[in-house]
């Protein structure tokens, strides 16, 4: 049996499998970016798929505590199309 990693999301606090989360990544140059792949270098934050968790995030500032960098409107454009875009294939 395979071991499945788990991350936890930065709004709602709670563990899931790794895969179905989204990881926000603060590169060297200090900006954030979504990481499709998982693989860019740079300090990773995880967020849930959910629409309610992208709101809580936007909300309290999570994803910019977490990264310890200031999250622009674009980013959340991205993020809330990658929410739609995964909420329509499951």
């Amino acid at each position: 049996m395979k071991k499945i990693p788990m991350r936890m999301c930065v709004a709602c606090r709670e563990m899931r499998a790794k895969k179905d989360l989204m990881r926000i990544v603060r590169t060297g140059e200090g900006t954030l970016e979504l990481d499709r792949t998982g693989k860019l270098n740079g300090r990773g934050a995880y967020l849930c798929c959910d629409e309610a968790c992208l709101r809580k995030a936007i909300k309290t500032r999570a994803l910019e505590r977490a990264l310890e960098a200031p999250a622009s409107e674009a980013l959340f454009a991205v993020l809330a199309g990658e929410v739609e875009a995964r909420g329509s294939a499951v």
